[in-house]
């Protein structure tokens, strides 16, 4: 026998895509918090895509690739007039969703924001639900749409606890890609071999690099990066649909898999040794765990990391406001993912680099007393040179305890401390915020401030009578959970 041949004994699927289609399948979600939180992540999710549409940067990525196209039963985009197939209407939610980076944020391992997945899964659940209803079938209902969200905030979640991609210079989104294909191949009815070849061809794709997000390469495609991978699902989960093969080893290949090829540390020849070897890992069962934790952005406009940031600095605002040229010095105590991600000196190029900028988050709400998505714009950064003179006096340090609690299972904080100096040797006291506003230790406090956010992002697009309607409509868990899915998108067409 040649020793100079493959053996070609094709492999089971992969333990981890396994584990992925049978919880799509068949996990039955019993969890009352984490419905009611679906909820609430569906209207802020909405939302932000409506508060998105101001903004011309985002518009001319919207509507169909070739003008007029006509798309029966297509996918609406909510604010818009498009009608669209449902792999491009994925794109477009996905968009206008991220756009401002105001979504829902989840923080572990891996960084990334599920309702991502909305984009995906709402144009999918929008056509499927008008198509049914047209061949006399029952619709879909929210409470589909629901579910399916409350899976790939799973999926994506618990992919991210313990699995670091940004260590190996692999963006977030390669999880909404993999958790829209999922919850979407459900939504189209897959068996669970489609499911199995359609998650598959998720890992197998190439995945984006995070070159956009970090300085001196941060740009716009941050923002539409995930309607690209929730839109890419959609069309993979169809293409499965269509019977075609999977690739069962994607993940394990020696030498092929995404594991060696992608994951694992390499030398300068490309080979692996055995103890640089990384594979996945899943600290525990899929479940409803990460929607009921999730973190909502809900006073700020602004990058997870410098959340309590821009709040501790809100509240030094009334003390520092009318001695800003006074200003010695600036003391930003952080945790080291932010010093990673978003800690940034010299020239922010355009609005993505300042929106990733811990400095620029923080030196806004100092000297303004708030922090909102036009304080991003090049006009206002050209009219405030204040800013970039506050920058250039902050001093980043990281605190260990803030580093290890913000990975802590039961605490998971995201804190910053502020404290200003100034010449004559006075200072602020040191203003630390442990827990921004949109974590659950501060649910309470924080949904009614959610839906005052949403009702502010619906009157931006809509008139009050309907605002009203939409708004009454999304407070009633059952009510909204019996609606189907197209009368639900029918409120949101312009």
């Amino acid at each position: 026998m040649s020793s100079n041949a493959d053996q070609n004994i094709r492999p089971d699927y992969d333990d981890v895509l396994q584990a992925i289609a049978d919880y799509a399948l068949g996990y039955r979600i019993k969890s009352k918090e984490a419905w009611n939180t679906a909820r609430n992540c569906l209207i802020d999710t909405l939302g932000c895509g409506l508060l998105a549409l101001r903004f011309p940067e985002c518009t001319k990525h919207l509507g169909p690739l070739v003008d007029g196209t006509v798309v029966p039963h297509g996918a609406r985009v909510p604010g818009t007039p498009y009608r669209l197939d449902p792999v491009k209407a994925a794109w477009d939610i996905g968009c206008i969703v991220r756009w401002l980076d105001y979504n829902d944020t989840w923080l572990a391992a891996e960084w990334g924001h599920p309702s991502d997945n909305l984009g995906g899964i709402l144009a999918v659940a929008d056509h499927l639900s008008q198509k049914r209803v047209a061949e006399g079938k029952a619709p879909l209902t929210m409470r589909d749409v629901l579910e399916a969200m409350i899976m790939a905030h799973e999926i994506q979640g618990v992919l991210a606890l313990e699995n670091s991609f940004n260590r190996v210079g692999l963006d977030h989104v390669v999880l909404v890609k993999v958790a829209s294909t999922a919850v979407v191949a459900k939504l189209m009815g897959a068996s669970r071999d489609q499911m199995l070849s359609a998650l598959s061809h998720a890992w197998v794709d190439g995945q984006a690099l995070r070159t956009y997000r970090h300085a001196p390469n941060a740009g716009s495609r941050k923002s539409w990066a995930a309607g690209d991978a929730t839109s890419r699902a959609v069309r993979l989960a169809d293409i499965a649909m269509r019977g075609e093969m999977g690739i069962p080893g994607v993940l394990t290949a020696p030498q092929w898999g995404f594991y060696d090829v992608l994951f694992s540390k390499t030398n300068k020849d490309q080979k692996l040794k055995p103890e640089d070897k990384r594979q996945f890992t899943l600290p525990q069962a899929f479940g409803a765990y990460v929607m009921e934790n999730i973190l909502f952005k809900i006073s700020f406009p602004a990058e997870f990391h410098a959340q309590t940031a821009a709040e501790a600095a809100v509240i030094l605002h009334p003390e520092v406001k009318d001695r800003l040229d006074d200003i010695e010095r600036i003391v930003i105590t952080t945790h080291e993912s932010a010093i990673r991600i978003i800690s940034k000196q010299g020239t922010l190029a355009n609005a993505a680099d300042r929106d990733h900028c811990l400095q620029y988050m923080a030196a806004v709400p100092l000297i303004f007393g708030r922090l909102t998505a036009e304080h991003y714009e090049d006009s206002f950064h050209e009219a405030n040179p204040m800013i970039d003179q506050l920058r250039d006096k902050m001093d980043v340090v990281e605190d260990e305890r803030y580093t290890r609690e913000y990975l802590e299972a039961d605490k998971r904080s995201i804190a910053n401390a502020i404290q200003v100096f100034f010449a004559d040797g006075t200072s602020t006291d040191k203003v630390a915020v442990e827990y921004p506003i949109g974590h659950r230790r501060r649910r309470k406090e924080g949904i009614p401030l959610l839906e005052d956010k949403f009702r502010h992002n619906l009157a931006t697009r809509f008139p009050g009578q309907r605002c009203e309607k939409i708004f009454n409509l999304c407070k009633d868990q059952a009510l909204l959970e019996s609606t189907p899915a197209h009368e639900f998108v029918d409120l949101f067409v312009i």
